[in-house]
């Protein structure tokens, strides 16, 4: 948490280390140092090789559509804006329902606080996944991002991805793998822009909420 403009930054990006759990099979984050000041280089230089989606990341259509918009076509709009953080119930194992969401949805960006992932370097597979019924709710209520505090959307043993088939049909992009153990539920202002990719199907974010600005006070005089 850091003040930027009298306005609180919350990060909510998980830390990108050597040890960060990525889905199974999938390409583990690793740094390779080409050149190192302390063995008497002139300077440090790095390799880096990961998944695309490692910690916090987005999702591109593309990812689970067949000739959908790749990371470079999406809107970088959608990364940057008003949200809404909303508490969840969730019971190990069970995908969040659409009664599952506690409060109103009043923005177009949803990111739904589950706890059900609290240490990103154990990939545990009983995290909050979400259904396709709750997908389909936040599309009729007008949402065009959703953010979760999990690996996946769907649960690791999905084959079909049916939220994420949901998320296509409904055109609702996704966030993933956010950390949202330290943010209260409410309203925010939500930066996380992707890397621009051409044709990848996915990029790391680097996420943070920003305080709204507070309303202005009146300054009518008679």
């Amino acid at each position: 948490m850091s003040e930027g403009e009298n306005r609180v930054v919350y990060d909510i990006s998980p830390a990108l280390t050597h040890d960060v759990a990525v889905f199974p099979g999938d390409t583990p984050l690793r740094r390779q140092r080409l050149l190192e000041m302390s063995e008497g280089a002139n300077l440090t230089l790095s390799t880096l090789q990961t998944t695309v989606h490692a910690g916090a990341h987005a999702d591109a259509p593309s990812h689970y559509g067949v000739d959908a918009r790749t990371m470079d076509q999406q809107d970088l709009g959608l990364y940057l804006g008003p949200c809404q953080v909303m508490e969840t119930r969730w019971w190990p194992g069970e995908r969040l329902g659409a009664n599952d969401i506690i409060g109103e949805i009043t923005e177009q960006r949803v990111l739904l606080k589950t706890n059900s992932w609290p240490v990103h370097t154990v990939f545990n597979e009983d995290y909050a996944a979400v259904s396709p019924e709750l997908v389909e709710r936040l599309g009729d209520k007008g949402v065009r991002l959703l953010g979760v505090d999990v690996p996946s959307v769907d649960p690791p043993t999905s084959k079909g991805l049916e939220s994420h088939m949901a998320c296509l049909r409904r055109d609702v992009s996704i966030l993933e793998g956010l950390d949202l153990s330290r943010v209260a539920a409410g309203r925010y202002e939500l930066i996380a822009l992707p890397l621009k990719l051409v044709g990848f199907e996915g990029s790391p974010v680097r996420a943070v909420l920003r305080e709204l600005p507070k309303a202005k006070r009146s300054t009518r005089t008679r």
